[in-house]
């Protein structure tokens, strides 16, 4: 599961992220075998005015596909940060491109967290505190949601304790 929990002697905080499964080694090998898969079209007719159209559409093609790709990697510096500290926790979430960050913040004996299947997803995860409901972990899978909700259970009830 793409999170992180850092603990130091006051607060800990967990890190969560979208998963990042193409690295800039894989996004060269990649792009550089679709490019050479596209162009093997344009060796059958290598001399005509066939290649020529054809090139144009492969051109636009692979200048979709990088768009795309690039639209992806731009949307990986989305994350979440929950702090749990004494007397509060929390929630900023950071949005991929230029949106402002959106905060919420309670007090930990308060804060519910909810894993609901009649969300909006199955296994949706929640937390409840000052009169707000706030969704965490929205790129996660469900099981990945389902394994937060058990260590993030237990970190809050001792966050309430504290």
């Amino acid at each position: 599961m793409p999170h992180r929990w850092i603990t130091s002697d006051t607060e800990t905080t967990l890190h969560l992220w979208p998963h990042q499964s193409l690295t800039p080694r894989g996004f060269r090998w990649f792009f550089g075998i679709t490019a050479g898969l596209i162009a093997l079209p344009i060796l059958a007719v290598l001399g005509s005015l066939v290649a020529w159209v054809l090139m144009i559409f492969f051109g636009l093609m692979l200048s979709a596909t990088w768009w795309a790709v690039m639209r992806n990697r731009a949307d990986r510096h989305m994350h979440e940060e929950l702090t749990l500290a004494p007397g509060r926790v929390r929630l900023a979430h950071v949005p991929a491109r230029g949106a402002a960050v959106k905060e919420w913040e309670a007090n930990p004996y308060w804060v519910r967290l909810n894993l609901r299947d009649d969300g909006p997803v199955k296994n949706y995860l929640t937390l409840s505190g000052a009169g707000r409901e706030v969704e965490l972990g929205a790129f996660l899978s469900e099981e990945e949601r389902q394994t937060l909700y058990g260590e993030l259970g237990q970190r809050l009830r001792q966050a309430a304790q504290a």
